[in-house]
């Protein structure tokens, strides 16, 4: 357990009830804000959420960001967890219908997903949150997880708020 985030540890893999993962994701919340508040720059906000995403979210394999890179492509930025795809089209894979469409995708089994990009064989389930900065999407919070239904619609809402707060205003792109 990083001493960065005060949350009871958790052995890395457990997938706890959808419960337990939200009372984590809430009790983390406070200081997951308090780390990022007043930070302007988008890539070190992107790494603390990662780092303290991961702490947070014990079932997931991969925690971090795919930037946008240009109107076509996302590029792999700070993450957590097993190696990520360097780059992603926005036509391709889950982080791309996420950028693409500007909506969050929750996808309870990635191999019934078409057009699922394996970057890890042993994922199973994927949670992708936009980031939007004046109603662009500027980069996805990417979650997997080895199990299936690794992630609840609940943690994805709650996400969606906590993504939203903590690229609130003035983050530089």
């Amino acid at each position: 357990m990083s001493e960065g985030i005060l949350l009871p540890p958790v052995a890395r893999g457990v997938l706890l009830s959808d419960s337990e993962r939200l009372a984590r994701l809430e009790e983390a919340r406070p200081q997951i804000l308090a780390t990022t508040m007043g930070e302007e720059d988008a890539v070190a906000i992107q790494a603390t959420l990662a780092c303290l995403l991961w702490e947070v979210f014990a079932q997931a394999n991969w925690c971090g960001f795919y930037r946008r890179v240009s109107e076509t492509m996302l590029a792999v930025g700070p993450y957590q967890g097993t190696m990520g795809c360097l780059r992603i089209d926005l036509s391709r894979g889950v982080c791309g219908a996420c950028a693409r469409q500007g909506e969050v995708k929750l996808v309870a089994d990635v191999h019934a997903f078409p057009g699922h990009i394996a970057c890890d064989d042993r994922t199973r389930s994927e949670l992708a949150v936009p980031v939007l900065a004046n109603g662009r999407v500027m980069a996805v919070l990417d979650l997997d997880s080895p199990h299936v239904d690794g992630f609840s619609r609940a943690e994805a809402l709650a996400l969606v708020v906590l993504v939203g707060e903590a690229f609130s205003s003035g983050v530089s792109w």
